[in-house]
């Protein structure tokens, strides 16, 4: 875990200017992070590619551990969901508003926030820009751990900043691992 964590802290400090990734602001009781990424593409072209997730969200993300198993619906109430082995499943958030190529907003809690007394709201905005696309996604966490919501900011910080940085590569280079 600490190596994890070293290696996010290393990515971080060395992210393409491209991306500004930000802790806006951390407390005991939650936190909010705030991904702002360029991808040259029209929004229209961003946003049908965010809702096919498999396609750029890391296996390493998962419970699952592969990536494919994800799926985002385009629907107000549309789940965030993953496939388990055996015919699980998780829900991981859930679609409460969505305005084609502007707004996708999601409630819930990613990967292990989710066993926690948590909820999260996501909202992913794009917006035309420097011949392409302007995404920014802010994730505001409240509620309560006893080692306080603050332990947990910069981590989720640094993993959205990695899949967003995936789905950038996804769309332009045509392979989410794209260096």
């Amino acid at each position: 875990m600490i190596g994890r964590l070293l290696g996010l802290a290393l990515a971080c400090a060395i992210a393409p200017h491209w991306l500004a990734a930000e802790v806006v602001d951390s407390a005991a009781n939650g936190f909010t992070v705030k991904e702002t990424i360029n991808i040259q593409a029209s929004p229209r072209d961003v946003y049908a590619k965010i809702f096919r997730v498999g396609d750029w969200w890391s296996s390493a993300h998962t419970f699952s551990h592969d990536a494919h198993n994800l799926s985002l619906e385009e629907k107000a109430g549309g789940c965030y969901c993953e496939k388990l082995p055996d015919g699980g499943a998780v829900k991981h958030m859930e679609v409460d508003y969505f305005a084609p190529a502007k707004t996708i907003r999601l409630h819930g809690a990613l990967g292990p926030l989710g066993s926690l007394g948590v909820i999260g709201a996501m909202q992913i905005q794009l917006s035309a820009a420097d011949g392409g696309t302007r995404l920014e996604v802010t994730y505001a966490v409240g509620g309560y751990l006893a080692a306080g919501l603050n332990t947990w900011a910069a981590v989720v910080d640094g993993v959205l900043k990695e899949q967003f940085t995936r789905l950038k590569n996804a769309i332009e280079k045509g392979n989410p691992e794209a260096k």
